[in-house]
């Protein structure tokens, strides 16, 4: 254990006695939440990013060090276990690199070369490569067999045997772990990534036209971008592509390629026209052609498929944390419009507790047209219940009932009524509605209708509404369906998690979906809280948890902290204050003299309070001064202010964008490479990283995330490929149609490496991608 708290300590360049506090909670049944929140004295302040990291490796260094214990029995059992070799298994920091020093000694079933080992061939493999000089056919007369064996080899000719001698050198060769190694990584720096359509395959056809920056391509392999990488994979799966590692400098003919020169040298031998040299130089020959060339490639493959899923799951994770996070519009009356053409603009009024009050349809558009019904109906349900907010759905007919409400703000003007509109992301709503969650919450509404109300509560409160939806369904990731997705689903599962504990949670009122990510709450203690609630009414304190079924003293301290009570018999009971804490306050309110009431919200007076003179054994100055900052804030919400992005009148499809035209738009998703901006015209724009900034920016999170309003200009509109190219800087000019085009819509381009005469893409989104990602964003559900 202290080897592994060693490594971790060194990765993550923290001290080994954090990680060992760390680990000991970890493995105690403490959350990640609820140690970075209430057990920094314990590790010292690791914070929850740190914390997940060492969660995560934590499982992965353990894995290993059980692989490398079996390993290292099998060797033992096999009798070939040497000092040294166990020093290197011992050494070994990764999965792959242990596996590779035990391949020679993984059980496989009998190969060439094993069969000409037992063949007594061995020897004079060893004497021809040992000493070049002994003549290959003279040498191999010795080791003729009279007859086949019984097992079915060959080897009664000398050009069998010699072959055998092949088989043997390269077999041993392929599994040097050293020199396996030293190619993996020079083909890691220094190979390409090539692909080309497979022949036959119709560039005219829309899903074979969609890879067409692929059908010519390459890029040196350890830098292809995680979107370009997941591209060229799945259009190799979809049978469009074929993909394959080449070498830096193709091979002259007849002469040996680079790979087979950093063999020999690996071998320390070089071709001086011995007579065995070029039986050698075959079997060098051999080995990386039949022997490693494959296998190497199939691993840098692996290895780039899985550095690009790390990129598009933190991508997506990244993009799910600013969704949830996205500022709360709060206790207003809200009325969800679901648009649909045929089927009717479906409308849910829910109250400032997001209850839902009333449920209609509408039917403003073709066939029907009746705009100014669906207008009396709408401003009736305004009146009635008080509305002063309306979120609308981005999907079909997003933009057209977008002008409805714009009509309908105006007409309540007339009689004073101020009315604001947003329009909301309804990904995933759909699934909500058919969930067993939304029959129980809503059992006699029809599921249309629920799709509505799910709308407006994601006005009202993003992250109350969202964990009710499987994190995948939300719609904010990069060909999430192309990477892992168990990976994927612990890491989303980790971002709500770590959302709403930030948050903190509402006790009498939370849903059980949502209190279900509460640390320390499973989904039947949530269900047993919410038994509790309707069986006794609102808990007065946070002590009484302690009576729900299932709820024990190690649950409530995990969970405590997180649950708020507003109006209860303990004013701390609504701040993060944890009740474990409770007594410090105590001591705070004998200094001051001055009851808890009183102290909270008083900075001033907080603020010349010393956190040394309340810190004891169990509680220091760290949880000391977290406890004064709640006092000052208390029951404060991490989240920003809500605001509405303004649309321009006029503006409601992809034909209305002109260049130079500056708008307003919510960004709906963020990718290294750029944002993509909603502008209401169902077709998301791309802000180009090199676009968002005057200042060098590396990666698009660094200026903007899911849920901003920003201004931006149109800089280039492809109507046809549905592309919009958009910039942040709005002095920028757009792009001219009679000189040369910002590729970044047109595919992969190439400039030459300097010194290297190679192609490279450009940094840009290429068409493939931004497609594929477009359908992400596609407006219907």
């Amino acid at each position: 254990m202290q080897k592994i708290i060693r490594q971790l300590a060194a990765e993550i360049k923290v001290t080994e006695q954090q990680v060992r506090a760390a680990v000991e909670l970890l493995d105690g049944g403490a959350t990640v939440p609820f140690i970075a929140r209430y057990r920094k004295e314990v590790t010292n302040g690791l914070d929850d990013v740190q914390l997940r990291e060492l969660e995560a490796r934590l499982a992965y260094v353990r894995e290993l060090e059980d692989r490398r214990e079996a390993v290292l029995k099998s060797i033992a059992e096999q009798g070939k276990l040497t000092d040294a070799l166990r020093a290197a298994i011992d050494a070994a920091p990764t999965k792959q690199e242990l596996e590779d020093l035990y391949l020679p000694y993984k059980q496989k079933r009998r190969t060439k070369g094993q069969i000409a080992r037992e063949a007594g061939i061995e020897p004079l493999a060893d004497l021809l490569f040992t000493d070049p000089t002994r003549v290959p056919a003279d040498e191999a007369q010795a080791y003729v067999k009279p007859a086949k064996g019984e097992d079915g080899s060959d080897f009664t000719t000398t050009g069998a045997v010699l072959d055998g001698v092949r088989d043997i050198l390269s077999e041993r060769w392929a599994e040097d772990a050293a020199l396996v190694q030293s190619l993996r990584e020079w083909l890691w720096n220094e190979g390409l990534l090539k692909s080309s359509k497979v022949e036959g395959k119709n560039e005219n056809d829309p899903d074979v036209a969609k890879f067409r920056d692929y059908f010519d391509y390459d890029e040196p392999i350890g830098r292809v971008p995680s979107h370009r990488a997941l591209a060229v994979f799945r259009g190799r799966t979809q049978e469009i592509l074929e993909a394959k590692l080449v070498l830096p400098e193709p091979p002259e003919p007849g002469k040996p390629s680079v790979a087979e020169g950093r063999i020999a040298l690996h071998l320390g031998w070089s071709h001086a026209g011995r007579p065995a040299d070029d039986l050698i130089r075959k079997c060098v020959a051999w080995t990386w052609r039949v022997k490693l060339s494959l296998s190497t490639e199939r691993d840098l493959f692996s290895r780039l498929r899985e550095e690009a899923e790390k990129v598009a799951i933190k991508v997506f994770a990244d993009n799910l944390r600013d969704l949830l996070l996205a500022a709360p519009a709060g206790p207003r009356v809200v009325m969800g419009l679901d648009p649909g053409i045929r089927t009717g603009v479906k409308v849910a009024v829910v109250d400032a507790t997001g209850k839902l009050v009333d449920t209609s349809t509408v039917f403003p558009h073709e066939p029907r047209r009746d705009w100014d019904g669906s207008l009396h109906t709408l401003g009736r349900l305004c009146e009635k219940h008080g509305v002063n907010l309306i979120a609308i759905g981005n999907g079909t007919a997003s933009r057209e009932t977008d002008k409805l409400a714009g009509d309908l703000i105006k007409l309540l003007a007339k009689v004073d009524r101020v009315v604001e509109k947003v329009v909301v992301s309804e990904a995933g709503a759909s699934v909500y509605s058919a969930s067993e969650f939304a029959s129980q919450e809503m059992p006699d509404v029809d599921v249309s209708l629920r799709g509505a109300a799910s709308i407006a509560r994601r006005l009202q409160d993003p992250l109350a509404e969202l964990v009710k939806i499987d994190p995948k369904s939300i719609g904010v990731g990069q060909y999430q369906h192309d990477v892992n997705q168990s990976e994927l689903a612990r890491t989303l599962e980790a971002v709500v998690e770590d959302c709403v504990n930030s948050v903190g949670v509402d006790l009498n009122t939370a849903s059980v979906p949502l209190l279900s990510r509460v640390s320390g709450l499973s989904a039947s203690v949530a269900k047993a809280v919410v038994r509790w609630r309707e069986a006794n009414g609102a808990f007065a304190n946070r002590q009484q948890l302690l009576g729900v079924t299932g709820l024990g003293a190690k649950t409530f301290e995990l969970s405590a902290g997180f649950l708020r009570i507003r109006h209860g018999d303990n004013p701390l009971d609504m701040t993060g204050v944890h009740p474990e804490t409770y007594p410090v306050v105590e001591k705070i309110i004998e200094k001051t003299g001055k009851p808890v009431a009183e102290l909270m919200g008083r900075a001033d007076m907080l603020k010349t309070l010393k956190p040394e003179l309340f810190a004891n054994e169990q509680f220091g100055v760290i949880t000391v001064k977290d406890i004064l900052g709640e006092l000052e804030k208390p029951g404060r919400d991490p989240r920003p202010d809500f605001k509405v992005a303004r649309f321009n009148d006029g503006v409601e499809d992809i034909k209305d964008l002109r260049e130079g035209m500056v708008l307003e738009g919510t960004v709906s998703n963020v990718a290294q490479f750029g944002a993509f901006v909603d502008l209401g015209v169902h077709q998301d724009g791309l802000v180009h990283v090199s676009q968002l900034s005057h200042k060098f920016v590396n990666d698009a999170r660094e200026v903007v995330k899911t849920g901003d309003i920003v201004k931006v200009k149109v800089m280039e509109v492809d109507v046809e490929r549905k592309r919009i190219g958009l910039s942040m800087k709005l002095d920028a000019a757009p792009a001219r149609r009679d000189g040369p085009r910002d590729n970044r819509f047109e595919g992969a381009g190439r400039h030459q490496q300097a010194g290297a005469g190679r192609r490279q893409a450009e940094a840009a989104a290429p068409s493939a991608m931004a497609s594929a990602f477009a359908k992400l964003q596609s407006r219907s559900r």
